[in-house]
């Protein structure tokens, strides 16, 4: 349905359990991968490694200045600082509608207890606070894009096991994804039997179209074609001499 908008639209889309848990999880484990965060625009050269875990004393922030220095110790400011520089209008009819403006993304902090740390970080422009025990798909991949920056505390980096247990995880259905290196294998290529060479059937060509297999038929037609094709010059001299 593309316009006027109703009421009636159909604005979610049920997923099965497993898949959003899937889904989940594997948006947590790209944001422990540099390559992505930084392939998504993510400023984090200064950070020392991701993913990035923070003491729990981080949850009792109040204060943004608080907020701003923990930033700056982990090296994540400059993050925070391109989410800032990038607001800017919104093109289209949307700025008439109570969005005017557009933003990056930044960080996401991930906490386990509010004891103000969404005071401390919620002014910060770009930052996403977001409760470990309701992790959103929305917000650990926008747009569908895997590699978000997450700030971690420490209790919330722990509350992962008790809500996500081992059991409860994807498992790969092969320990090597390299499929072209195991069938080369030495191991492999042992036991496999040989390659079979198929024999294609030869194509029977017309030798009344054909002038190569008719020869090989038949090894007087070509003197018999070319004294054919003597004769037809010969007619056809002498009709243009009669004409003249």
């Amino acid at each position: 349905m593309f316009a006027p908008t109703k009421t009636w639209r159909k604005w979610h889309r049920r997923v099965n359990r497993k898949m959003r848990r899937y889904a989940i999880c594997s948006a947590v484990a790209a944001s422990a991968l540099p390559a992505l965060l930084m392939a998504r625009g993510h400023k984090v050269e200064k950070v020392n490694e991701v993913p990035c875990v923070v003491e729990a004393g981080v949850e009792g922030f109040t204060k943004t200045s608080q907020a701003v220095k923990l930033m700056k110790a982990i090296g994540a400011y400059d993050d925070v600082e391109k989410a800032k520089e990038s607001r800017k209008v919104r093109t289209g009819v949307g700025k008439i509608r109570n969005r005017r403006h557009v933003m990056r993304k930044g960080p996401l902090v991930i906490y386990a207890n509010d004891n103000g740390i969404t005071r401390a970080f919620r002014n910060l422009p770009g930052v996403t606070l977001l409760c470990v025990s309701r992790l959103n798909l929305l917000h650990l991949a926008p747009g569908g894009h895997l590699g978000r920056f997450i700030v971690w505390t420490e209790e919330a980096f722990k509350a992962l096991n008790q809500i996500y247990p081992s059991d409860s995880l994807p498992r790969d259905m092969m320990k090597n994804a390299d499929l072209t290196r195991i069938i080369n294998s030495d191991e492999i290529q042992r036991v496999v039997r040989p390659t079979k060479v198929t024999k294609r059937p030869a194509l029977k060509k017309n030798p009344l179209k054909n002038v190569s297999v008719m020869v090989r038929l038949n090894p007087y037609a070509k003197i018999a074609k070319r004294a054919a094709t003597l004769a037809l010059l010969k007619r056809a001299k002498a009709r243009a001499a009669a004409v003249n």
